[in-house]
């Protein structure tokens, strides 16, 4: 979609046979989270200002994000179909420049 992502974070804390693989995850999702805009808001800004690309107002990114956590796989193949999806949706966006009446 042009205007939001959507996106599948995959946590493991041990292999199949239940032994850790090196040092626990420092990070926790909401830093995980802001690191992600941060470092695709810098990008996009030296893409704006090396390449052209188009400019934004204000944020690149709204401030906050919808979290939810998959508790098994019929749930993580409903998500992954809806993500999927998603894209054809974008015709009848409300958000969509041939949809906002001027």
């Amino acid at each position: 979609m042009p205007n939001h992502i959507h996106g599948i974070i995959i946590i493991k804390d041990s292999d199949p046979i239940g032994q850790a693989q090196g040092p626990a995850p420092t990070i926790n999702l909401p830093d995980l989270i802001k690191r992600f805009k941060t470092l695709t808001t810098h990008r996009y800004i030296d893409g704006v200002r090396n390449n052209s690309w188009k400019t934004f107002k204000k944020r690149l990114w709204q401030r906050n994000y919808y979290e939810h956590i998959i508790r098994n796989d019929i749930e993580l193949d409903e998500i992954r179909k809806y993500i999927t999806g998603n894209p054809i949706k974008w015709v009848e966006d409300k958000d969509n420049p041939i949809n906002i009446k001027r």
